[in-house]
């Protein structure tokens, strides 16, 4: 049986990477890794702000 010792294996296709945009009303656009960064953020700008999840 081979041995793979640590390394990775190619993955295909590649998988797609989600971001979460937060847009201000004023326009100002934000991306953030997790929800919850995105949300915290909202309710910073007092949660006026769309959260939308983007796939990168």
């Amino acid at each position: 049986m081979a041995c793979n010792c640590g390394g990775t294996a190619a993955q295909w296709p590649p998988q797609p990477v989600v971001v979460y945009e937060l847009t201000l009303p004023d326009g100002t656009v934000r991306r953030y890794v997790t929800h919850q960064e995105a949300d915290a953020a909202n309710r910073r700008a007092g949660s006026t702000g769309v959260i939308t999840a983007v796939t990168q």
